[in-house]
């Protein structure tokens, strides 16, 4: 089971990541127009996240996030070694499909991005996309609404895309991950550690706030199941 769950988060965080790169390289060839690139790089990744967590939902729990699988430790519904495999696969899983959207459009495998994301603003941005993020993830366990995951997660994240100053990463896998590509969704290596630290700050305040809605016995019924 595992082993299962371990490929799931790879292939998952895999493919996620391919869209978001390639979907940036595509809008680059498509137009100059900053806007029409974020819109299309927005359009593809909330297509492809709806159908990954549809799909992997019943064999890994659709997390592809490490914040995500981190939260479901604190609440005891993964155990040590699942979250030490789920951020591997995740981690891995997500610089290959990097990789694979690079050698797809032409570019080298893995080259360092230039795009600088830095600023109180970005910062903030981080922690408002990744609390939002967390707090309805939770918001649904609770109220056992979890078939609605594809639609509301891909909803958050492609409005996210919009509203907030920093795009929206909100995942320390895909924000590392988009690291080593020269194309639009790019960002510095030297970025990446503030926004981890600020989109786990942010994962820790949306887990507070979902808390804050949660009884003490809807908590136990989630842990249990």
């Amino acid at each position: 089971m595992l082993r299962k769950k371990f490929l799931g988060e790879f292939i998952g965080t895999a493919l996620l990541v391919a869209t978001v790169v390639g979907s940036g390289a595509m809008a680059q060839f498509i137009t100059e127009d900053v806007g029409v690139q974020l819109l299309i790089n927005t359009v593809a990744t909330i297509f492809m996240l709806a159908l990954l967590i549809y799909v992997f939902a019943g064999i890994s729990g659709s997390h592809f996030n490490p914040l995500v699988s981190l939260a479901e430790f604190f609440f005891k519904r993964l155990s040590g070694q699942e979250l030490l495999a789920y951020v591997i696969a995740q981690f891995a899983g997500g610089v290959l499909g990097t990789v694979i959207a690079n050698t797809m459009f032409g570019r080298q495998a893995i080259v360092a991005s230039e795009f600088i994301r830095s600023g109180q603003g970005i910062w903030l941005g981080e922690i408002v996309a990744t609390a939002g993020l967390l707090m309805l993830i939770h918001l649904l366990g609770s109220q056992k609404k979890g078939d609605a995951a594809p639609l509301v997660v891909a909803g958050w994240i492609g409005a996210a895309y919009f509203f907030t100053s920093s795009t929206s990463f909100a995942n320390p896998a895909v924000t590392f991950a988009r690291a080593w590509t020269d194309t639009f969704s790019g960002i510095a290596p030297e970025s990446v550690p503030l926004f981890i630290v600020f989109q786990t700050a942010g994962a820790i305040l949306g887990v507070a706030i979902a808390s804050a809605f949660v009884t003490k016995e809807e908590t136990q019924v989630a842990t249990n199941e």
